[in-house]
């Protein structure tokens, strides 16, 4: 079960890695469109997700790459350790 239990890990971990960072941008940019529609009292809803989605296009473009060679290494990692994970 040593196996597993590493496998999970490693996975949870990637997936925070490539997540995080991106939800991050998205809470700050909606944050900043908040405030500046509080202070203008402009309350339009394509002000709010048209930000937010060009925030999240564009952290997926930068760190897209990163994120894929985290899941790439983890396939790797998990294929490497099938055999251990079927003998027990």
């Amino acid at each position: 079960m040593e196996g597993f239990d590493g496998l999970l890990r490693d996975a949870l971990l990637v997936t925070a890695l490539i997540t995080l960072p991106i939800l991050l941008v998205a809470t700050a940019v909606g944050t900043v469109v908040a405030i500046v529609q509080a202070a203008t009292q402009v309350q339009e809803q394509t002000l709010t997700m048209l930000p937010k989605m060009l925030a999240v296009a564009a952290m997926l473009a930068m760190f897209g790459h990163f994120g894929l060679g985290l899941c790439a290494a983890l396939f790797r990692e998990a294929v490497a350790t099938m055999p251990l994970l079927v003998r027990g």
